[in-house]
């Protein structure tokens, strides 16, 4: 097998690497790169070319877990494994979990393979399915809240407009409490009775790009007047399979969210709506073996301050949140329309630079073939 002991740089052993979807490197006994897939090329934001003339600590800090682990695997001339290995770039400086996987190659052992698998999809797998499970147990309880809580508040709201009507000037101000909180109240069971809603979305062919601009243009007529947004595109993107009305209400609530947390005071507060195609992520629909793809992505940053280590864990569950006056039930609702399109919401956090991301099913034909949606 000639290719697999020249470490996969023949015709076909290099052919057969770059058809990985996983970064591989196969790296010499003096530590410099010999081979790297395009998917590490891409992984490491440098080409082939450029990485062959380097060792492996030009690409990962010298103190990372994976230096040891080349040895290791070199003086043990056996594979090894390691998982939720934080490695950050040199070059970029960016930081990302990953699990390693190092084999000797060849009889002497000194040649190492390594290949990486980065965590955020299969993080992002557990936790939507996570945000899936805590905004269906709020089904029962908004069902729940909407007769035992709406109706009493409404004999509340009456007495109190009574009293009202008769009582003194200094009583009003009171009883005026009274409703206006009655009111707020009300206000927050209604939208938990929407996760009490059951019915089957009617979903149809949607541009999201079309989604994006009314999403834009009410913001800035509105609560993100002052604030700039940055749009980018990939203008070929194929139709969503959804619900438009709720795509508008999802987003329109994420805008809202990042304008939130930029803050009125802020002079160059900035939101990028972007859009992109991903392919290889698949997702299985609970409760049977269908696999969907899920190759759209639509993402909204912006530069706040960021969110918290200690949030994000719990980020789309119901009644999180850090607002003073807020209810901690929109990223639950955003979680759970996304879930009900059989699609993906996560949360990307960095200093100064935070990104939700959903990942939506395409519209598809009834043949298989791409479907085609008219410009909005």
């Amino acid at each position: 097998m000639p290719d697999a002991e020249a470490g996969g740089t023949g015709p076909s052993g290099a052919a057969v690497l770059n058809a990985l979807p996983l970064p591989v490197l196969t790296i010499g006994p003096d530590d410099h790169i010999i081979h790297c897939n395009h998917a590490a090329e891409s992984f490491f934001d440098a080409s082939a070319r450029l990485m062959q003339r380097r060792q492996l600590r030009d690409i990962i800090p010298f103190a990372s877990p994976i230096i040891a682990l080349v040895a290791e695997v070199r003086r043990r001339r056996s594979s090894v494994s390691e998982y939720r290995v934080e490695l950050v770039s040199p070059r970029t400086g960016q930081e990302r979990s990953v699990d390693v996987f190092a084999t000797a190659l060849g009889d002497n052992g000194d040649t190492v393979v390594l290949m990486l698998q980065e965590r955020t999809i299969a993080d992002k797998m557990n936790r939507q399915l996570t945000h899936r499970g805590a905004a269906r147990s709020m089904v029962a309880l908004g069902a729940m809240l909407a007769h035992e809580i709406k109706n009493p508040l409404a004999g509340i709201r009456g007495a109190a407009q009574l009293l009202e009507q008769s009582g003194a000037e200094e009583d009003r101000v009171l009883t005026r409490l009274i409703c206006d909180e009655s009111d707020r109240i009300v206000r927050i069971v209604e939208r938990m009775e929407l996760f009490g809603d059951e019915r089957p979305v009617e979903r149809v062919p949607v541009n999201v790009h079309g989604v994006l601009d009314q999403v834009k243009r009410s913001a800035q007529s509105g609560f993100a007047r002052h604030i700039r947004f940055v749009e980018t595109y990939d203008p070929s993107l194929p139709p969503v399979l959804g619900n438009r009305d709720q795509l508008i209400q999802v987003i329109l609530n994420l805008v809202k969210n990042a304008a939130e947390a930029i803050g009125a005071d802020t002079v160059d507060g900035e939101i990028t709506l972007s859009t992109a195609f991903r392919t290889g992520l698949r997702l299985q629909v609970p409760g049977s073996r269908e696999r969907v793809s899920l190759p759209i992505e639509v993402a909204v940053r912006d530069n706040g301050p960021g969110i918290t280590a200690e949030l994000l864990p719990d980020l789309f569950d119901p009644f999180v949140t850090t607002k003073v006056s807020g209810s901690g039930l929109g990223l639950a609702l955003v979680a759970k329309i996304v879930g009900d399109h059989g699609g993906i919401v996560e949360c990307d956090p960095a200093p100064r630079r935070t990104t939700f991301r959903l990942l939506l099913p395409m519209s598809s034909a009834r043949d298989g073939r791409e479907s085609v949606v008219e410009a909005e």
